[in-house]
């Protein structure tokens, strides 16, 4: 398979972008896994395929893909790298972009910075989802000591963690079992959360489909929600 791609990074957490607008670009799970692979691939933490627009006031349709072939929904820091090539092609400075959760808004705030609105967060318990309503205030993950998370949904689900040391948190071996805990039907995110002071939150991610990256965008939207509504409970 021939494939035209540019590979990016933001932050680096890294990504293959497909521009599929004018060419149908049909990939298997197998066909994406053998793309991100770091070994015998391209490389990669997700891929983006940009796709014309279903709606009139966007620019493009992206679709995301995880590492292991797995859709989701949602990827902050690819929605950051295909609004810098779409405003750069285009010559604007501000995007609006679709995907399977919401639209994104993005703008360019200087010759290679972007931001982007991840839109709303959603917190009940259909809405992450979860597999039945319960109290999850109230469930123990047993990680270290017992730790009370904050389910949050930015577009794909994350669950966050506060706390002291992140030092103790063996997240290659935490993350996953979380990740694949039944009580997520999609899976989660794992997030794990040290507030430093009031503008700053340092933080470790295990992705969904992925695993350890060096950055997540709809993470870290999700861990500053979360903050906020710790320090306002």
């Amino acid at each position: 398979m021939d494939l035209n791609y540019t590979k990016m990074h933001g932050l680096k957490n890294d990504f293959i972008i497909i521009d599929a607008r004018n060419k149908k670009i049909l990939l298997n799970k197998n066909n994406i896994k053998k793309i991100s692979d770091r070994k015998k691939g391209l490389g990669c933490d997700q891929i983006a395929i940009i796709e014309k627009p279903k709606k009139g006031n966007s620019l493009a349709f992206v679709k995301f893909y995880n590492s292991d072939g797995s859709k989701t929904k949602a990827c902050g820091n690819a929605t950051r790298c295909v609004a810098f090539l779409l405003m750069k092609e285009k010559k604007i400075k501000k995007i609006s972009l679709e995907s399977e959760s919401t639209i994104l808004n993005a703008q360019l705030l200087n010759n290679k910075n972007v931001s982007v609105d991840i839109g709303r967060a959603y917190f009940k318990w259909n809405q992450i989802p979860l597999k039945k309503k319960i109290n999850i205030g109230k469930i123990n993950f047993k990680v270290n000591s017992y730790i009370e998370p904050f389910l949050i949904n930015v577009g794909n689900p994350h669950i966050v963690f506060f706390v002291k040391n992140l030092r103790k948190i063996n997240l290659k071996k935490i993350g996953p079992t979380i990740e694949k805990n039944p009580l997520f039907p999609e899976r989660i995110n794992v997030n794990f959360a040290k507030i430093l002071n009031n503008n700053k939150i340092k933080l470790k991610v295990w992705e969904r489909g992925t695993g350890i990256t060096k950055a997540c965008g709809t993470g870290a939207s999700a861990t500053a929600v979360a903050a906020i509504k710790k320090k306002t409970n």
